[in-house]
């Protein structure tokens, strides 16, 4: 942590919804002036995607069944750990792109599945923002959780998540329902044992709760909207939160405990907005006083 470079980290599974709240920070930082750069998880990944089926295949042929992207074996920790802590030395650091269709093909000539080349971080920032799946790791040989001034969770229920999973790759990317199932089936254990931790490391955690039937999610013809679903807000520290100004803004919202705020699930923008406003802002003061 730094207050004169601090990082802000968005962590959640695949499918569970991180770039959507990437793309609120983003409309929030244009709008208050926030000069952020920022890193993609899946520039951490270690392999290619020829490199990673390759490993998956010799992984299979070597009986392990549960090798994933999920996992350490699978992703650069070690380097990820020190990008935000040469930030938050130095603002330094650096990364570079995983590319994952034809759109960034042409924005980087560099074809889909590969990486770009690792690039030094841009000079003179206000902050790192990180949106991807380990941005609040611990394992016995990284921290990463300990360098990020605000970590936020993104944790659909399972079955939502799941069922946000196989639409978005069937839809976009074009694999079949069987082919998702079975990613997320080998993926189960690096899941329970790296992606579910770090929610107890993040400082608020955005929980989607559908209020439809999504029992069956390998079968679901559609996902479920905003408006058919609550989010449940989690403080880790709710000192100094206003939930009384929350609630008066936030309508049919409501206190489920001392640290919870439960709200309709197409005002989670505005939610993000009303919490993450000050808090930006306050990290940015920090910052430039010190300058």
């Amino acid at each position: 942590m730094s207050e004169k470079h601090p990082i802000i980290s968005i962590t959640g599974s695949s499918g569970a919804g991180t770039s959507t709240i990437k793309h609120t920070f983003e409309y929030l930082f244009f709008r208050e002036g926030v000069n952020a750069c920022y890193i993609e998880g899946d520039a951490f990944h270690r392999y290619s995607r020829l490199e990673m089926k390759e490993a998956m295949k010799q992984a299979e042929e070597e009986r392990d069944h549960n090798f994933s992207h999920f996992g350490p074996e699978a992703n650069l920790f070690g380097e990820l750990e020190t990008v935000f802590r040469e930030y938050s030395e130095n603002g330094g650091g650096k990364t570079r792109h995983y590319i994952h269709d034809e759109e960034e093909a042409a924005r980087y000539d560099v074809p889909p599945g590969e990486f770009t080349n690792w690039e030094p971080l841009p000079d003179e920032t206000d902050l790192l923002f990180y949106e991807g799946l380990h941005g609040a790791v611990k394992t016995g040989e990284v921290d990463i959780a300990q360098h990020a001034d605000l970590k936020i969770g993104v944790v659909p229920v399972t079955n939502l998540e799941w069922i946000q999973k196989i639409h978005r790759d069937s839809s976009a990317r074009g694999y079949s329902t069987e082919a998702v199932t079975d990613t997320i089936l080998r993926r189960m254990p690096d899941y329970i044992n790296y992606i579910c931790p770090q929610f107890t490391h993040t400082d608020i955690n955005f929980q989607r709760v559908p209020t439809v039937d999504t029992s069956n999610p390998f079968i679901a013809r559609w996902v479920p909207t905003p408006d058919e679903s609550m989010v449940v807000i989690r403080f880790a520290n709710p000192r100094g939160i206003n939930f009384p100004y929350l609630i008066s803004m936030i309508h049919d919202s409501y206190m489920s405990r001392a640290n919870t705020i439960v709200i309709p699930g197409g005002k989670m923008d505005i939610a993000m907005q009303l919490i993450f406003t000050p808090m930006v802002m306050r990290l940015v003061e920090q910052k430039r006083k010190l300058k």
